[in-house]
Protein backbone atom coordinates (compact mmCIF):
# COMPACT_ATOMS: atom_id res chain seq x y z
CA UNK A 1 0.00 0.00 0.00
CA UNK A 2 1.20 3.74 -1.05
CA UNK A 3 1.51 5.91 2.33
CA UNK A 4 1.28 9.73 1.38
CA UNK A 5 5.05 10.26 1.25
CA UNK A 6 5.70 7.75 -1.50
CA UNK A 7 2.40 9.35 -2.99
CA UNK A 8 3.95 12.64 -2.64
CA UNK A 9 7.13 11.13 -4.47
CA UNK A 10 5.65 9.37 -7.05
CA UNK A 11 3.23 12.81 -8.08
CA UNK A 12 7.24 14.13 -8.36
CA UNK A 13 8.24 12.25 -10.93
CA UNK A 14 5.25 12.98 -13.35
CA UNK A 15 2.61 10.98 -12.92
CA UNK A 16 -0.70 12.19 -12.83
CA UNK A 17 -2.98 9.44 -12.20
CA UNK A 18 -1.49 7.06 -8.86
CA UNK A 19 -3.13 3.74 -8.18
CA UNK A 20 -4.18 3.53 -4.75
CA UNK A 21 -5.32 -0.14 -3.56
CA UNK A 22 -7.01 -1.53 -0.89
CA UNK A 23 -7.03 -5.20 -0.85
CA UNK A 24 -10.37 -6.78 0.80
CA UNK A 25 -11.34 -10.69 1.43
CA UNK A 26 -14.60 -11.49 -0.96
CA UNK A 27 -14.85 -14.95 -1.22
CA UNK A 28 -18.46 -14.60 0.20
CA UNK A 29 -19.17 -12.56 -3.22
CA UNK A 30 -19.11 -13.62 -6.76
CA UNK A 31 -18.02 -10.85 -9.84
CA UNK A 32 -21.22 -10.41 -10.62
CA UNK A 33 -22.64 -9.07 -6.64
CA UNK A 34 -19.61 -6.71 -6.73
CA UNK A 35 -20.67 -5.38 -9.58
CA UNK A 36 -24.41 -4.93 -8.29
CA UNK A 37 -23.28 -3.64 -4.98
CA UNK A 38 -20.59 -0.97 -6.13
CA UNK A 39 -20.95 -0.23 -9.77
CA UNK A 40 -25.04 -0.90 -10.89
CA UNK A 41 -25.59 2.21 -13.17
CA UNK A 42 -24.53 4.56 -16.06
CA UNK A 43 -20.83 3.83 -17.52
CA UNK A 44 -19.76 0.68 -15.97
CA UNK A 45 -19.21 -2.37 -17.13
CA UNK A 46 -18.43 -6.08 -16.15
CA UNK A 47 -15.36 -7.91 -17.90
CA UNK A 48 -15.58 -12.09 -17.18
CA UNK A 49 -13.05 -14.50 -18.70
CA UNK A 50 -14.00 -18.41 -19.23
CA UNK A 51 -10.78 -20.10 -20.45
CA UNK A 52 -10.55 -23.53 -22.05
CA UNK A 53 -14.36 -23.94 -22.30
CA UNK A 54 -14.65 -24.97 -18.89
CA UNK A 55 -12.43 -22.79 -15.93
CA UNK A 56 -13.05 -19.24 -15.21
CA UNK A 57 -10.55 -17.06 -15.67
CA UNK A 58 -8.10 -15.93 -12.77
CA UNK A 59 -9.40 -11.89 -12.94
CA UNK A 60 -12.71 -10.55 -13.38
CA UNK A 61 -12.86 -6.91 -13.85
CA UNK A 62 -15.94 -4.81 -12.48
CA UNK A 63 -15.62 -0.72 -13.62
CA UNK A 64 -17.44 1.69 -11.44
CA UNK A 65 -19.16 4.46 -13.05
CA UNK A 66 -16.64 6.29 -14.99
CA UNK A 67 -16.46 10.46 -14.83
CA UNK A 68 -15.03 10.87 -18.09
CA UNK A 69 -16.38 9.20 -21.56
CA UNK A 70 -14.46 9.31 -25.17
CA UNK A 71 -17.35 9.15 -28.03
CA UNK A 72 -16.35 9.24 -31.69
CA UNK A 73 -19.08 9.42 -34.19
CA UNK A 74 -17.39 9.87 -37.68
CA UNK A 75 -14.76 12.67 -36.67
CA UNK A 76 -16.23 14.46 -34.29
CA UNK A 77 -14.90 13.71 -30.34
CA UNK A 78 -17.34 14.21 -28.16
CA UNK A 79 -16.25 14.00 -24.45
CA UNK A 80 -18.69 13.80 -21.44
CA UNK A 81 -17.67 14.36 -18.04
CA UNK A 82 -20.16 13.13 -15.50
CA UNK A 83 -22.89 12.30 -18.19
CA UNK A 84 -22.58 16.07 -19.88
CA UNK A 85 -21.25 17.20 -22.64
CA UNK A 86 -17.76 19.17 -21.77
CA UNK A 87 -15.88 19.42 -25.36
CA UNK A 88 -16.86 18.63 -28.47
CA UNK A 89 -14.24 18.71 -31.48
CA UNK A 90 -13.51 17.44 -34.83
CA UNK A 91 -10.24 14.81 -35.08
CA UNK A 92 -8.73 13.78 -38.50
CA UNK A 93 -7.60 10.55 -37.04
CA UNK A 94 -10.23 8.86 -34.39
CA UNK A 95 -7.59 6.55 -33.43
CA UNK A 96 -4.29 8.30 -33.36
CA UNK A 97 -6.69 10.65 -31.03
CA UNK A 98 -7.50 7.45 -28.85
CA UNK A 99 -3.64 6.57 -28.67
CA UNK A 100 -3.22 10.08 -27.75
CA UNK A 101 -5.71 10.21 -24.93
CA UNK A 102 -4.36 6.97 -23.03
CA UNK A 103 -0.92 8.36 -23.32
CA UNK A 104 -2.14 11.44 -21.29
CA UNK A 105 -2.09 9.34 -18.25
CA UNK A 106 0.45 8.65 -16.66
CA UNK A 107 0.62 6.06 -14.34
CA UNK A 108 3.07 3.98 -12.28
CA UNK A 109 3.82 0.45 -12.97
CA UNK A 110 3.69 -0.91 -9.51
CA UNK A 111 4.52 -4.26 -8.31
CA UNK A 112 2.10 -6.84 -7.06
CA UNK A 113 -0.68 -5.96 -8.89
CA UNK A 114 -2.89 -7.51 -11.47
CA UNK A 115 -2.79 -6.59 -15.73
CA UNK A 116 -5.38 -4.12 -15.42
CA UNK A 117 -5.66 -1.91 -13.01
CA UNK A 118 -7.55 1.20 -15.11
CA UNK A 119 -7.03 2.35 -18.65
CA UNK A 120 -9.92 2.90 -21.41
CA UNK A 121 -12.75 0.54 -21.62
CA UNK A 122 -15.43 0.03 -24.33
CA UNK A 123 -15.69 -0.54 -28.67
CA UNK A 124 -15.40 -0.02 -31.10
CA UNK A 125 -17.71 -0.45 -33.92
CA UNK A 126 -17.36 -2.38 -37.15
CA UNK A 127 -17.82 0.94 -39.30
CA UNK A 128 -14.65 1.89 -37.43
CA UNK A 129 -12.37 0.51 -40.35
CA UNK A 130 -13.31 3.86 -42.62
CA UNK A 131 -10.44 5.81 -40.17
CA UNK A 132 -8.09 2.82 -41.36
CA UNK A 133 -9.45 2.43 -45.19
CA UNK A 134 -10.60 6.16 -46.79
CA UNK A 135 -12.71 3.88 -49.43
CA UNK A 136 -14.60 2.29 -46.92
CA UNK A 137 -15.72 5.29 -45.24
CA UNK A 138 -19.08 6.27 -46.82
CA UNK A 139 -21.74 3.88 -45.55
CA UNK A 140 -25.14 4.68 -47.15
CA UNK A 141 -27.12 2.33 -45.16
CA UNK A 142 -29.59 3.25 -42.41
CA UNK A 143 -28.31 3.40 -39.04
CA UNK A 144 -31.28 1.21 -36.89
CA UNK A 145 -29.01 1.94 -33.65
CA UNK A 146 -27.57 5.06 -33.43
CA UNK A 147 -24.88 4.09 -31.56
CA UNK A 148 -21.26 6.03 -31.80
CA UNK A 149 -18.65 4.46 -33.70
CA UNK A 150 -16.45 4.58 -31.05
CA UNK A 151 -16.95 4.65 -27.14
CA UNK A 152 -14.78 4.29 -24.69
CA UNK A 153 -15.26 5.09 -20.76
CA UNK A 154 -11.73 6.33 -18.59
CA UNK A 155 -11.41 3.41 -15.98
CA UNK A 156 -10.43 5.40 -13.19
CA UNK A 157 -12.15 3.66 -10.80
CA UNK A 158 -12.09 -0.46 -10.66
CA UNK A 159 -12.42 -3.38 -8.42
CA UNK A 160 -10.68 -6.18 -9.67
CA UNK A 161 -11.47 -10.14 -8.31
CA UNK A 162 -9.10 -12.51 -7.74
CA UNK A 163 -11.58 -15.64 -8.70
CA UNK A 164 -8.17 -18.03 -7.56
CA UNK A 165 -7.67 -16.21 -3.91
CA UNK A 166 -11.21 -14.95 -3.63
CA UNK A 167 -10.09 -11.75 -2.52
CA UNK A 168 -10.95 -8.67 -4.34
CA UNK A 169 -8.88 -5.39 -5.13
CA UNK A 170 -10.39 -1.76 -4.95
CA UNK A 171 -8.59 0.22 -6.96
CA UNK A 172 -8.65 4.19 -7.35
CA UNK A 173 -6.13 6.98 -9.22
CA UNK A 174 -5.64 9.67 -7.40
CA UNK A 175 -5.03 13.13 -9.63
CA UNK A 176 -2.34 14.59 -7.50
CA UNK A 177 -2.64 18.02 -9.05
CA UNK A 178 -6.17 18.10 -6.93
CA UNK A 179 -6.31 19.23 -3.08
CA UNK A 180 -6.01 16.43 -0.77
CA UNK A 181 -5.83 13.47 -3.29
CA UNK A 182 -4.02 11.48 -1.21
CA UNK A 183 -6.94 11.56 2.02
CA UNK A 184 -9.79 12.02 -0.54
CA UNK A 185 -9.08 8.71 -2.70
CA UNK A 186 -8.52 7.23 0.77
CA UNK A 187 -11.65 8.08 1.87
CA UNK A 188 -13.40 6.78 -1.24
CA UNK A 189 -11.50 3.29 -1.05
CA UNK A 190 -13.11 3.65 2.55
CA UNK A 191 -17.06 3.99 1.51
CA UNK A 192 -15.97 1.09 -1.30
CA UNK A 193 -14.97 -1.30 1.81
CA UNK A 194 -18.08 -0.65 3.91
CA UNK A 195 -20.63 -0.59 1.02
CA UNK A 196 -18.96 -4.59 0.22
CA UNK A 197 -19.85 -5.34 3.65
CA UNK A 198 -22.93 -4.50 3.98
CA UNK A 199 -24.56 -7.68 2.85
CA UNK A 200 -26.30 -9.18 -0.41
CA UNK A 201 -27.28 -6.08 -3.47
CA UNK A 202 -29.72 -4.83 -3.06
CA UNK A 203 -31.93 -6.45 -5.84
CA UNK A 204 -35.61 -5.70 -6.60
CA UNK A 205 -37.89 -8.38 -7.03
CA UNK A 206 -37.73 -9.92 -10.93
CA UNK A 207 -39.17 -8.67 -13.82
CA UNK A 208 -41.96 -10.40 -15.88
CA UNK A 209 -42.35 -9.94 -19.07
CA UNK A 210 -45.02 -12.33 -21.90
CA UNK A 211 -42.45 -14.96 -22.66
CA UNK A 212 -39.97 -15.15 -25.68
CA UNK A 213 -38.63 -18.29 -27.90
CA UNK A 214 -36.59 -17.41 -30.62
CA UNK A 215 -39.77 -16.81 -33.30
CA UNK A 216 -40.15 -13.69 -31.35
CA UNK A 217 -36.76 -12.42 -33.10
CA UNK A 218 -37.58 -10.83 -36.10
CA UNK A 219 -34.90 -10.32 -38.80
CA UNK A 220 -34.01 -7.70 -41.43
CA UNK A 221 -34.00 -10.35 -44.00
CA UNK A 222 -36.49 -13.44 -44.95
CA UNK A 223 -35.24 -16.61 -45.37
CA UNK A 224 -35.25 -16.19 -48.49
CA UNK A 225 -33.82 -13.00 -48.94
CA UNK A 226 -30.78 -13.76 -46.55
CA UNK A 227 -30.28 -17.13 -49.13
CA UNK A 228 -30.71 -14.85 -52.02
CA UNK A 229 -28.02 -12.88 -50.59
CA UNK A 230 -25.67 -15.53 -50.06
CA UNK A 231 -25.95 -16.76 -53.69
CA UNK A 232 -24.94 -13.22 -54.71
CA UNK A 233 -21.67 -13.91 -52.35
CA UNK A 234 -20.97 -16.77 -54.28
CA UNK A 235 -21.60 -14.73 -57.59
CA UNK A 236 -18.56 -12.24 -56.72
CA UNK A 237 -16.39 -15.48 -55.46
CA UNK A 238 -17.28 -16.95 -58.90
CA UNK A 239 -16.28 -13.41 -60.56
CA UNK A 240 -12.80 -13.74 -58.57
CA UNK A 241 -13.69 -10.85 -56.11
CA UNK A 242 -13.19 -12.75 -53.34
CA UNK A 243 -12.75 -15.83 -51.78
CA UNK A 244 -14.90 -15.62 -48.92
CA UNK A 245 -17.69 -12.69 -47.55
CA UNK A 246 -19.46 -13.15 -44.40
CA UNK A 247 -22.57 -11.88 -44.66
CA UNK A 248 -25.01 -11.18 -41.28
CA UNK A 249 -28.24 -11.04 -40.36
CA UNK A 250 -30.09 -8.94 -37.30
CA UNK A 251 -32.79 -10.34 -35.20
CA UNK A 252 -34.81 -7.74 -33.02
CA UNK A 253 -37.17 -8.43 -30.17
CA UNK A 254 -38.77 -5.66 -27.95
CA UNK A 255 -37.53 -5.67 -24.37
CA UNK A 256 -38.71 -4.50 -21.17
CA UNK A 257 -36.83 -6.39 -18.74
CA UNK A 258 -33.83 -6.19 -16.56
CA UNK A 259 -30.22 -5.75 -19.30
CA UNK A 260 -27.92 -7.18 -16.46
CA UNK A 261 -30.69 -10.11 -16.30
CA UNK A 262 -29.62 -11.02 -19.99
CA UNK A 263 -26.15 -11.52 -18.33
CA UNK A 264 -26.78 -13.19 -15.58
CA UNK A 265 -28.40 -16.01 -17.77
CA UNK A 266 -26.10 -15.84 -20.78
CA UNK A 267 -23.03 -16.64 -18.38
CA UNK A 268 -25.17 -19.82 -17.10
CA UNK A 269 -25.93 -20.75 -20.69
CA UNK A 270 -22.66 -19.85 -22.29
CA UNK A 271 -19.41 -19.17 -20.59
CA UNK A 272 -17.07 -17.97 -23.01
CA UNK A 273 -13.43 -16.17 -23.23
CA UNK A 274 -14.71 -12.96 -22.79
CA UNK A 275 -18.16 -12.26 -21.46
CA UNK A 276 -19.25 -8.88 -20.53
CA UNK A 277 -21.79 -6.15 -19.67
CA UNK A 278 -21.96 -2.60 -20.49
CA UNK A 279 -24.39 -0.37 -19.09
CA UNK A 280 -23.88 2.90 -21.28
CA UNK A 281 -26.69 5.36 -19.87
CA UNK A 282 -29.24 5.02 -23.59
CA UNK A 283 -27.36 1.89 -24.51
CA UNK A 284 -26.45 -1.99 -22.76
CA UNK A 285 -24.22 -4.13 -24.50
CA UNK A 286 -24.45 -7.98 -23.54
CA UNK A 287 -21.84 -10.61 -24.48
CA UNK A 288 -20.38 -14.23 -24.30
CA UNK A 289 -17.76 -13.82 -27.15
CA UNK A 290 -15.57 -16.90 -28.28
CA UNK A 291 -12.67 -14.91 -30.05
CA UNK A 292 -10.05 -12.78 -29.60
CA UNK A 293 -9.44 -9.64 -32.44
CA UNK A 294 -6.33 -8.96 -30.46
CA UNK A 295 -4.63 -9.29 -27.45
CA UNK A 296 -1.26 -7.61 -26.69
CA UNK A 297 0.93 -8.86 -23.50
CA UNK A 298 4.90 -7.73 -22.92
CA UNK A 299 5.12 -6.78 -26.03
CA UNK A 300 3.86 -9.98 -27.88
CA UNK A 301 0.45 -10.01 -30.06
CA UNK A 302 -1.85 -12.70 -30.03
CA UNK A 303 -4.85 -13.63 -32.60
CA UNK A 304 -6.85 -16.56 -32.34
CA UNK A 305 -9.02 -17.11 -35.87
CA UNK A 306 -12.63 -18.89 -35.53
CA UNK A 307 -14.09 -20.82 -38.09
CA UNK A 308 -15.75 -23.37 -38.83
CA UNK A 309 -19.04 -24.40 -36.87
CA UNK A 310 -21.53 -27.42 -36.48
CA UNK A 311 -24.29 -27.18 -33.66
CA UNK A 312 -23.66 -28.86 -29.85
CA UNK A 313 -24.94 -33.20 -30.43
CA UNK A 314 -28.26 -34.15 -27.69
CA UNK A 315 -25.73 -36.85 -27.00
CA UNK A 316 -22.19 -37.12 -26.25
CA UNK A 317 -21.73 -39.48 -29.14
CA UNK A 318 -24.00 -37.56 -31.36
CA UNK A 319 -20.90 -34.47 -30.35
CA UNK A 320 -18.53 -36.49 -30.94
CA UNK A 321 -19.45 -37.52 -34.22
CA UNK A 322 -20.24 -33.70 -35.37
CA UNK A 323 -16.76 -32.84 -33.84
CA UNK A 324 -15.08 -35.49 -36.49
CA UNK A 325 -17.41 -34.40 -39.10
CA UNK A 326 -15.92 -30.49 -38.79
CA UNK A 327 -12.21 -31.56 -38.44
CA UNK A 328 -12.89 -33.59 -41.48
CA UNK A 329 -14.85 -31.35 -43.37
CA UNK A 330 -12.96 -29.54 -46.37
CA UNK A 331 -14.76 -26.70 -47.00
CA UNK A 332 -14.24 -25.38 -43.14
CA UNK A 333 -10.84 -26.57 -42.92
CA UNK A 334 -10.27 -24.64 -46.27
CA UNK A 335 -11.85 -21.50 -45.12
CA UNK A 336 -10.12 -22.13 -41.48
CA UNK A 337 -6.85 -22.00 -42.91
CA UNK A 338 -7.39 -18.63 -45.24
CA UNK A 339 -8.20 -17.29 -41.92
CA UNK A 340 -4.95 -18.14 -40.24
CA UNK A 341 -3.19 -16.90 -43.31
CA UNK A 342 -5.04 -14.03 -43.01
CA UNK A 343 -3.83 -13.80 -39.26
CA UNK A 344 -0.21 -14.27 -40.09
CA UNK A 345 -0.36 -11.45 -42.61
CA UNK A 346 -2.04 -9.11 -40.46
CA UNK A 347 0.51 -9.44 -37.40
CA UNK A 348 3.48 -9.58 -39.35
CA UNK A 349 2.46 -6.12 -40.16
CA UNK A 350 3.14 -5.17 -37.20
CA UNK A 351 5.40 -7.66 -35.69
CA UNK A 352 9.66 -8.22 -35.60
CA UNK A 353 11.00 -9.93 -38.76
CA UNK A 354 10.69 -13.81 -37.90
CA UNK A 355 8.27 -13.95 -34.99
CA UNK A 356 5.21 -14.66 -36.44
CA UNK A 357 4.27 -18.70 -36.21
CA UNK A 358 1.26 -20.10 -35.85
CA UNK A 359 0.85 -21.92 -32.07
CA UNK A 360 -2.18 -24.18 -32.19
CA UNK A 361 -4.22 -25.28 -35.08
CA UNK A 362 -7.26 -26.88 -35.61
CA UNK A 363 -8.28 -27.31 -31.88
CA UNK A 364 -11.98 -27.53 -31.28
CA UNK A 365 -13.56 -25.43 -28.53
CA UNK A 366 -17.48 -26.24 -27.79
CA UNK A 367 -20.24 -23.50 -26.76
CA UNK A 368 -23.23 -24.13 -25.01
CA UNK A 369 -25.37 -24.54 -28.48
CA UNK A 370 -22.04 -24.67 -31.16
CA UNK A 371 -18.41 -25.49 -31.82
CA UNK A 372 -15.66 -24.09 -33.71
CA UNK A 373 -12.37 -24.84 -35.16
CA UNK A 374 -9.99 -22.45 -33.83
CA UNK A 375 -5.83 -21.85 -34.16
CA UNK A 376 -4.05 -19.08 -32.78
CA UNK A 377 -1.27 -17.05 -34.62
CA UNK A 378 1.53 -14.78 -32.56
CA UNK A 379 4.39 -12.35 -33.07
CA UNK A 380 6.67 -9.89 -31.42
CA UNK A 381 5.52 -6.41 -31.56
CA UNK A 382 8.45 -3.89 -33.54
CA UNK A 383 9.75 -1.20 -30.61
CA UNK A 384 7.17 1.44 -30.89
CA UNK A 385 4.30 -0.03 -31.78
CA UNK A 386 1.03 0.84 -30.04
CA UNK A 387 -2.37 -0.89 -29.54
CA UNK A 388 -3.62 1.38 -32.31
CA UNK A 389 -1.27 -0.10 -34.77
CA UNK A 390 -2.21 -3.78 -33.47
CA UNK A 391 -6.06 -2.27 -34.37
CA UNK A 392 -5.27 -0.73 -38.10
CA UNK A 393 -3.40 -3.86 -39.26
CA UNK A 394 -6.39 -6.55 -37.93
CA UNK A 395 -9.28 -4.68 -37.56
CA UNK A 396 -12.32 -6.28 -38.37
CA UNK A 397 -11.60 -9.55 -38.03
CA UNK A 398 -11.50 -11.83 -41.04
CA UNK A 399 -13.82 -14.21 -39.76
CA UNK A 400 -16.33 -11.22 -39.44
CA UNK A 401 -15.60 -9.45 -43.25
CA UNK A 402 -14.09 -12.15 -45.48
CA UNK A 403 -10.70 -12.12 -48.00
CA UNK A 404 -9.43 -10.02 -49.28
CA UNK A 405 -11.20 -8.43 -46.34
CA UNK A 406 -11.48 -4.72 -48.04
CA UNK A 407 -13.23 -6.08 -51.13
CA UNK A 408 -15.28 -8.34 -48.49
CA UNK A 409 -16.35 -5.06 -47.01
CA UNK A 410 -17.41 -3.36 -50.04
CA UNK A 411 -20.00 -6.58 -50.84
CA UNK A 412 -21.19 -6.48 -47.23
CA UNK A 413 -21.51 -2.74 -47.44
CA UNK A 414 -23.48 -3.30 -50.87
CA UNK A 415 -25.83 -6.41 -49.55
CA UNK A 416 -26.43 -5.64 -45.81
CA UNK A 417 -29.56 -3.75 -45.42
CA UNK A 418 -28.38 -1.63 -41.88
CA UNK A 419 -25.29 -0.87 -40.51
CA UNK A 420 -23.62 -3.23 -38.50
CA UNK A 421 -23.03 -0.61 -35.38
CA UNK A 422 -21.17 -2.89 -32.19
CA UNK A 423 -21.17 -6.19 -34.32
CA UNK A 424 -18.80 -7.72 -35.78
CA UNK A 425 -16.32 -4.85 -34.22
CA UNK A 426 -14.02 -4.69 -31.07
CA UNK A 427 -14.81 -4.66 -26.87
CA UNK A 428 -12.06 -4.61 -24.52
CA UNK A 429 -9.36 -2.84 -22.85
CA UNK A 430 -6.47 -1.20 -23.28
CA UNK A 431 -4.53 -0.53 -20.05
CA UNK A 432 -1.98 2.03 -19.05
CA UNK A 433 1.26 0.53 -20.22
CA UNK A 434 0.49 -0.77 -23.30
CA UNK A 435 -1.07 -4.23 -22.80
CA UNK A 436 -4.51 -4.08 -24.09
CA UNK A 437 -7.33 -7.09 -24.69
CA UNK A 438 -10.19 -6.85 -27.18
CA UNK A 439 -12.58 -9.37 -28.15
CA UNK A 440 -14.45 -9.93 -31.55
CA UNK A 441 -18.56 -8.67 -30.98
CA UNK A 442 -19.99 -11.36 -31.86
CA UNK A 443 -22.87 -13.32 -29.56
CA UNK A 444 -23.39 -10.31 -28.24
CA UNK A 445 -26.89 -8.65 -27.61
CA UNK A 446 -27.25 -4.29 -28.17
CA UNK A 447 -30.57 -2.86 -26.15
CA UNK A 448 -31.55 0.51 -27.12
CA UNK A 449 -34.66 2.29 -27.20
CA UNK A 450 -36.86 -0.37 -25.77
CA UNK A 451 -35.42 -3.68 -27.99
CA UNK A 452 -32.91 -6.14 -28.56
CA UNK A 453 -31.01 -7.29 -30.93
CA UNK A 454 -28.68 -9.72 -31.77
CA UNK A 455 -26.79 -10.58 -34.61
CA UNK A 456 -24.89 -13.09 -36.19
CA UNK A 457 -23.04 -14.12 -39.51
CA UNK A 458 -21.66 -17.07 -41.42
CA UNK A 459 -18.75 -17.48 -43.60
CA UNK A 460 -19.47 -18.13 -47.33
CA UNK A 461 -16.86 -19.90 -50.29
CA UNK A 462 -17.26 -21.06 -53.52
CA UNK A 463 -19.49 -24.43 -52.36
CA UNK A 464 -21.19 -22.63 -49.94
CA UNK A 465 -24.97 -24.12 -49.36
CA UNK A 466 -27.14 -20.99 -48.25
CA UNK A 467 -30.30 -23.00 -46.41
CA UNK A 468 -27.19 -23.81 -43.97
CA UNK A 469 -25.59 -20.99 -43.98
CA UNK A 470 -28.73 -19.56 -42.55
CA UNK A 471 -29.24 -22.59 -39.87
CA UNK A 472 -25.59 -21.17 -39.13
CA UNK A 473 -26.63 -17.65 -37.79
CA UNK A 474 -29.14 -19.06 -36.23
CA UNK A 475 -27.40 -21.46 -34.17
CA UNK A 476 -24.67 -19.13 -33.50
CA UNK A 477 -28.07 -16.30 -32.09
CA UNK A 478 -29.30 -19.53 -30.00
CA UNK A 479 -27.69 -18.90 -26.64
CA UNK A 480 -28.46 -15.39 -26.67
CA UNK A 481 -31.90 -15.96 -27.45
CA UNK A 482 -32.46 -18.58 -24.80
CA UNK A 483 -30.86 -16.14 -22.41
CA UNK A 484 -33.46 -13.08 -23.41
CA UNK A 485 -36.13 -15.35 -22.70
CA UNK A 486 -34.86 -16.90 -19.15
CA UNK A 487 -34.48 -12.88 -18.59
CA UNK A 488 -37.83 -11.72 -19.59
CA UNK A 489 -39.49 -15.21 -17.83
CA UNK A 490 -37.60 -13.39 -14.53
CA UNK A 491 -34.91 -14.77 -12.86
Amino acid sequence: MIDEAQFAALAGKGHNRIPLVREVLSDLDTPLSVYLKLADGPYTFLLESVEGGANWGRYSIIGLPARRVFSFRAHTLTVLEEGAAIQTREVADPLAEVERLRAEYRVPHLPDLPAFTGGLVGYFGFESIGYIEPRLANWTRADQLGTPDILLVLAEEVAVFDNLKGRLYLIVHADPARPHAYARAQRRLDALAHHLRQGGAAYPQPVHGAPLDERDFKSAFTREAFEAMVERCKEYIRAGDVFQVVPSQRLSVGFNARPVDVYRALRALNPSPYMYFFDLGDTQIVGSSPEILARVTHGKVIVRPLAGTRRRGATAAEDAALEAELRADPKERAEHLMLIDLGRNDIGRISATGTVKVTDSFAVERYSHVMHLVSEVEGSLRPGTSYMDVLRATFPAGTLSGAPKIRAIEIIQELEPFKRNIYGGAIGWMGWWGDADAAIAIRTAVIAGGRLHVQAGAGIVHDSDPAAEWEETMNKGRALFRAVAEAVRGL
